[in-house]
């Protein structure tokens, strides 16, 4: 066999995933994706090995719920056929062992640094002469944006080439902000030092991010998660979910003047993100996911508050995404704006709400679900256009879809185990994968230990890492004024990029 097969929070011997030649290993993962949108890749990532690189891809089918794990060992000196070259997806993954172990992939599409990480292979590549794509003409200029925003927001610049108005081509560079993110985990020996980092690699997406965590460490710890857990974690992860659409709905007002829309939907987001202060005592919910361990039981007496704050959001919601999505002024702002086709979507690898937008379905709460999911049988919601309009009716459409799921889940608030299982520590010599279905869309974490068990490599991948590429696609034969609206619709996250 030229790979194994595992689901989502598993773990197994790293032993257990075959090596094959990079021949392979190329012809193996090319032929899972090419042509399949029910395949994708979920990582793939490289890591030294006595003075090699071991490369590492996992490949998810969306039909049988299972991750396709393969490998092949190379020399950093090794000039390899690029996987980008025939299926574009593999791009940015490319670039990444590029950056940080000097392979080369012959035939990529550009093969430049993606993050500029501390340490990176090559110092001499520095974000100040990053080689972006230009066009020599009379008729054409570019617009540079950023790194630094006016506002509060991360930087990142965007390097626009337009036709008077129209851009023709758009750029997207990021790598401004790096908190090592990936080695802190594997430096930090404590658990809950390595908890506080998962926490803080988005800081929207908190509650997304720190359950994938969770998941890995238990899997790696051969401990099954009881019900109490999984209980909170998805009541958790559809809150965070519902805040953030609510409070996207109302940056989108503000980018299209529409000041009530703004105003309502930003009142509306504050009660429900500051449920978590009242549940955790974070309105970030930091300190609530803890692997093995509930601190913050979900109570009965949180149940009624709940209630009290969706009964209170519910009418008003309802009534300004009526009134928000029948004005003549904001639907010409929203449709046909930012449009990215499905054929593009699935060749650039888009996940979560991007990909859905655009009729490609991508959500691992029914593809590889985790928590409770399986029990509520979730729906995705999918749009066709690709374009504005459908990202912004995706979030307006999951908050009720979200807020059925609380309600049904309080109907069987299970009780809280006085004796839990210890957590135990985690296996030698061994790999696991967790998938979790954040607001934003897919994240992946992958952890490998050694013949200690110690963390050996921690890989994150944030949905961001695949979904800039659409918005780069998305402003194409757009209006230079109608960036901020298509930057917005997706809402994609620097931090959760450049680690």
């Amino acid at each position: 066999m030229k790979y194994t097969t595992v689901l989502n929070n598993q773990t197994i011997p790293i032993s257990q995933i075959p090596k094959t030649s990079y021949d392979g290993f190329f012809e193996l993962n090319a032929g899972f994706v090419k042509g399949a949108a029910h395949k994708h890749c979920v990582n793939y990532f490289g890591y030294p090995v006595d003075g090699n690189i071991t490369l590492i891809c996992c490949i998810a089918d969306d039909q049988t719920h299972e991750i396709y794990l393969s490998s092949c060992l190379v020399e950093p000196t090794d000039k390899l056929p690029s996987l980008a070259s025939e299926i574009f997806c593999f791009e940015k993954f490319e670039r990444e062992i590029h950056e940080n172990f000097g392979i080369d992939f012959i035939g990529h599409p550009w093969l430049k640094p993606v993050r500029y990480s501390h340490d990176r292979k090559d110092p001499l590549q520095t974000i100040a002469n990053y080689p972006f794509y230009s066009i020599q003409s009379e008729e054409l200029h570019e617009v540079g944006v950023g790194p630094i925003h006016a506002g509060v927001i991360e930087p990142g610049h965007f390097r626009f080439i337009c036709n008077g108005e129209q851009i023709l081509h758009l750029e997207i560079q990021l790598g401004y902000q790096h908190r090592g993110i990936e080695s802190l985990f594997l430096h930090k020996n404590k658990l809950s030092e390595r908890v506080q980092i998962a926490e803080s690699i988005a800081g929207d997406n908190v509650v997304g991010h720190t359950i994938a965590f969770a998941s890995v460490w238990e899997s790696l710890c051969g401990y099954k998660a009881p019900r109490e857990l999984d209980f909170s974690r998805t009541v958790a992860l559809e809150i965070e979910r519902i805040a953030v659409h609510t409070g996207d709905l109302s940056a989108a007002c503000t980018d299209i003047a529409y000041q009530l829309g703004s105003a309502v939907f930003g009142r509306l987001r504050t009660p429900i993100i500051n449920f978590f202060q009242e549940w955790c005592g974070n309105r970030l919910a930091k300190g609530l996911i803890r692997p093995g361990n509930n601190r913050f039981p979900f109570t009965p007496a949180l149940a009624h508050q709940l209630f009290e704050v969706i009964d209170a959001f519910e009418p008003d919601f309802n009534e300004l995404h009526k009134e928000l999505f029948r004005m003549p002024s904001a639907l010409s702002r929203f449709e046909r704006t930012g449009t990215v086709s499905y054929e593009n979507a699935l060749t650039i690898g888009s996940v979560g709400m991007a990909a859905r937008a655009s009729g490609l379905n991508r959500d691992i709460r029914s593809s590889h679900p985790h928590s409770l999911y399986m029990e509520l049988s979730h729906d995705p919601i999918i749009k066709h256009h690709g374009d504005v309009y459908s990202r912004l009716q995706i979030r307006k459409q999951e908050v009720p879809q979200s807020i059925q799921y609380l309600r049904d889940l309080m109907t069987r608030i299970p009780d809280c185990e006085q004796d839990p299982e210890p957590l135990g520590s985690p296996k030698p010599n061994s790999f696991a994968i967790s998938l979790v279905e954040g607001w934003r869309g897919e994240i992946c974490h992958c952890a490998i230990t050694d013949a200690k068990g110690e963390l050996r490599i921690y890989k994150v991948k944030d949905p961001s890492f695949h979904n800039w590429m659409a918005l780069a696609l998305a402003v194409r034969n757009n209006e230079i004024s109608d960036f901020p609206i298509c930057n917005k619709s997706f809402n994609l996250s620097y931090c959760g990029h450049d680690l």
